[in-house]
C-alpha cells in the first residue's frame, strides 16, 4: 500500500513502514537531492509558491518551472564562484523569491545552506556566519551594511547584485542524485533559549522523506491543497513545515513577509483561497483577540499548530468559527516529529489540551529518571528510542488511558509547591480564558516555606488594579483547584518572546531571579 493511500489512523498504524516513504521519491538513501524532490519534478506549470506582503498587501505567485529555472542559474553561479559541495552559504532574508532561490539553489549545487532570521542584530549574525564557516552570505542592503567589516568572504545583495549574479547560466543544473541521504544540506540553528550558545543542528537530504509522514498525517497536506504557514522560514517549522514539506508533495505553499498584520493576513487568506493553514498558536489567538474574522469569507477545513501548546478559548475559537478542530505536532529541531494530533484521517479525534498521540512509526514513551516507562496517569518525560537508548526531550507528560500525551510543560518549568507538582502551562490556559488576559506566563519563584509559589506574569487588555489580581487568582481556583493559582501576579505590557515567537521562559525566569536577590 502506498503512504498516500491510507484513510484511517488505524490502517496506517497497522501497515505503515519507512520503505513506503521512498516509494514517494525519485531519490533513494543512496542518491537524493532535496532541491529535486522539491521543485524539479514537479510539472512546471503548477504554481509553487504564493507570497503576502503585510505591509502593503502586495501578493506574488511562483510556478516550479520560475523557481526550477532561477535555483538552477544560482547554482552555477555558485559554482562559478568556487562553492564547493558541503560549503555553507548564509541566507538571511525575509521570504521573498531570492530567498527561496538562495535556499535551493545552494542545495543543488550540494553545498550547505544556513538559514538566519532577519530580526538578528550584528552579534547574533555574525557568531552563526564564523561558527558555521559561511563563505557567501546572501542577504539585503541594510544587512550587508550591517555586517561591513565583518570577515566574510562574499557578499551577495538582493536586487541588480543578485540579479546579475545569477544572469547568462544555464536554466538547467543536474541535480538529481549529486547528493545522498546522509549528506548535509541544512544547518538550522536552535534558538539558544536552553543553550549558552545557539547550536548548529545538521539536516540531511534524508530529512525531508523523513518528515514525509508527518506532512501527510498531521497537516493532511494533498497536492490539491492551497496551503499557508505564516512562519518565518529562518525557523524549523517554516522552513519544514512551510517551505520543504508541502514543495516535496508537490502543493502550493504560501507564506508572508515582514511585520505581521491581521487584516492584511486574512485578506491574504480570501484572496488566495486557502484552505490548509498551519501556524504558531500567537497566530490564531491574535487573529481572536482582532474580531475581524467574520468580516472574510475563509475557506479553511484544515487547520494545524505547533511551537507551544494551545490555549483552550483559541481551540474553542477555531472549531466555533471554522468548523475543525485544530491539530497539534510537537517535535524539535534535533529530533524531528514526535507527538501529534492526525488531520490527515477521518476516524482520528483531537482531543483538547492534548498533544495528540505518538507519530507513526517512531518509538515514543514517557519515563521516569531511571529511564524506565512508567504507566498510564504517572507524570514522567517524553523520550524518543534511537539506537543507544532513550532520547529525552525535556519535556513531562502525562499518557492517559487513550494513549493521548498531555503536556506539562519543560521538566525544569515544573512547579514544585509546597509538595505539590503544578503545570504552568494549565495555569496559563486558565489565565487566558479570562475575557482581560491577551496573555500570560507562569514560572515558580523561590519561597522560604513553600519550596516555590506559582507567579504569574500577564498582559491584560485593561487597565490594571489589585481587584483585577484577585479575580485572576479566583478565576483560576475556580478552574482548576484551590492549590493551583498564581499566589503572585504582575500586569505587564508585553512578554518576551525568543527569535521564534515563542515566549521565553529564560527571561521571565531572569526576571524573578532579580526579584529575589537579597532575599
Amino acid at each position: 500500500m502506498k503512504i498516500t493511500e491510507y484513510k484511517t489512523y488505524a490502517e496506517a498504524k497497522a501497515n505503515f513502514t519507512w520503505d513506503q516513504v521512498w516509494e514517494f521519491f525519485d531519490g533513494d538513501k543512496e542518491h537524493i537531492n532535496i532541491a529535486h524532490e522539491c521543485i524539479d519534478r514537479h510539472p512546471a506549470g503548477d504554481i509553487a509558491l504564493r507570497l503576502l506582503f503585510y505591509n502593503d498587501g502586495r501578493r506574488e505567485t511562483y510556478t516550479f518551472g520560475e523557481l526550477a529555472r532561477l535555483t538552477s542559474q544560482f547554482a552555477y553561479a555558485l559554482e562559478k564562484m568556487g562553492i564547493e559541495k558541503g560549503d555553507r552559504v548564509c541566507v538571511t532574508l525575509d521570504p521573498c523569491l531570492e530567498y527561496y532561490v538562495a535556499l535551493f539553489g545552494t542545495i543543488k549545487r550540494g553545498a550547505i545552506v544556513v538559514p538566519c532570521f532577519t530580526g538578528f542584530g550584528k552579534d547574533g549574525l555574525a557568531y552563526r556566519l564564523k561558527d558555521s564557516g559561511s563563505k557567501l552570505l546572501v542577504t539585503n542592503e541594510e544587512k550587508a551594511k550591517l555586517m561591513e567589516g565583518e570577515n566574510i568572504a562574499h557578499v551577495i545583495k538582493i536586487g541588480e547584485d543578485f540579479k546579475k549574479f545569477i544572469a547568462g547560466y544555464p536554466e538547467a543544473y543536474p541535480c538529481k542524485d549529486n547528493c545522498s541521504g546522509s549528506d548535509v544540506a541544512v544547518y538550522q540553528y536552535t534558538s539558544g533559549t536552553t543553550r549558552k550558545y545557539p547550536e548548529a543542528v545538521k539536516q540531511y537530504h534524508k530529512s525531508v522523506p523523513i518528515g514525509l509522514p508527518a506532512t501527510l498525517f498531521n497537516v493532511g497536506l494533498r497536492k490539491e491543497d492551497k496551503y499557508f504557514c505564516p512562519s518565518s522560514p529562518a525557523w524549523g517549522h517554516g522552513l519544514w513545515y512551510g517551505t520543504f514539506a508541502p514543495l516535496a508533495v508537490g502543493t502550493a505553499t504560501g507564506t508572508g513577509s515582514g511585520r505581521f498584520s491581521e487584516k492584511a493576513f486574512l485578506q491574504g487568506l480570501q484572496d488566495f483561497e486557502i484552505n490548509n493553514i498551519g501556524a504558531p498558536p500567537t497566530v490564531y489567538r491574535q487573529v481572536k483577540n482582532s474580531g475581524i474574522v467574520n468580516d472574510y469569507k475563509l475557506k479553511l477545513n484544515k487547520i494545524s499548530y505547533t511551537g507551544e501548546p494551545m490555549d483552550s478559548d483559541t481551540f474553542e475559537f477555531i472549531e466555533e468559527t471554522f468548523g475543525v478542530a485544530p491539530c497539534g505536532g510537537y517535535g524539535s529541531t534535533e529530533t524531528g516529529p514526535i507527538v501529534m494530533d492526525f488531520q490527515g484521517f477521518s476516524d482520528y479525534k483531537v482531543v483538547k489540551g492534548t498533544l495528540g498521540k505518538p507519530m507513526i512509526g517512531v518509538n515514543v514513551g514517557i519515563i521516569d529518571d531511571k529511564g524506565e516507562l512508567v504507566p498510564p496517569g504517572t507524570l514522567g518525560e517524553i523520550a524518543i528510542m534511537r539506537k543507544d537508548g532513550w532520547f529525552r526531550v525535556k519535556d513531562g507528560a502525562v499518557e492517559d488511558e487513550n494513549g493521548y500525551y498531555w503536556h506539562k510543560g519543560r521538566v525544569d518549568d515544573v512547579i514544585i509547591s509546597a509538595g505539590w507538582t503544578i503545570s504552568p502551562n494549565e495555569i496559563e490556559d486558565k489565565l487566558q480564558k479570562h475575557k482581560n488576559v491577551l496573555e500570560a506566563a507562569v514560572v515558580g519563584k523561590p519561597d522560604k516555606d513553600r519550596g516555590h509559589v506559582v507567579k504569574a506574569f500577564v498582559k491584560i487588555n485593561c487597565e490594571p488594579s489589585d481587584a483585577l489580581k484577585k479575580e485572576l487568582q479566583e478565576f483560576v481556583k475556580g478552574e482548576l483547584s484551590k492549590h493551583e493559582f498564581p499566589r503572585e501576579i504582575d500586569f505587564v505590557d508585553s512578554l518576551p518572546k525568543t527569535e521564534g515567537g515563542k515566549i521565553s521562559r529564560r527571561e521571565i525566569k531572569e526576571w524573578v531571579l532579580e526579584e529575589t536577590k537579597g532575599n
